[in-house]
């Protein structure tokens, strides 16, 4: 009988990682280097201490939590606004459909405003989101 040799499982390396080294810290140092591992933006630490050891380049990123709190809150606004636009719709039609034409125009004059406001509000924020990326891409200069 032949056996066969399952294809299961991952790939076997090329050059694989074999040998282990140990480090000792003590708590200044543990701090410190864990500062330095959480601003390089590497996702593992024996990745980080290579590329430190061996001189390799890494990049230090910071993120400003203001602008993601920022950013989360425009999208969900954007997301509350398209939903908006499509309650219009059906307000409208239940309008036609419920009410006499002058309430009915009555209260589309009224929707109307409330609309123009809505789109003021909106213009409003692109432009504050536009002097935030310009203020933001100052200071990455």
């Amino acid at each position: 009988m032949s056996e066969k040799k399952s294809k299961a499982g991952r790939n076997p390396k090329i050059d694989p990682a074999v040998f282990r080294y140990t480090v000792r810290f003590n708590e200044e140092e543990h701090n410190r280097f864990l500062s330095m591992f959480e601003k390089s933006g590497v996702y593992a630490k024996s990745v980080f201490i290579k590329a430190h050891f061996f001189g390799q380049p890494f990049k230090v990123m910071k993120v400003d939590r203001t602008l993601v709190d920022y950013y989360t809150k425009l999208s969900d606004f954007h997301a509350q606004f398209r939903a908006v636009g499509t309650n219009y719709n059906q307000v409208v039609k239940e309008l036609r459909c419920h009410f006499s034409e002058k309430k009915a125009m009555a209260l589309l004059y009224k929707l109307e405003g409330q609309t123009v406001e809505l789109v003021k509000l909106s213009r409003r924020i692109v432009e504050l989101s536009k002097e935030l990326e310009a203020k933001w891409s100052q200071k990455s200069v």
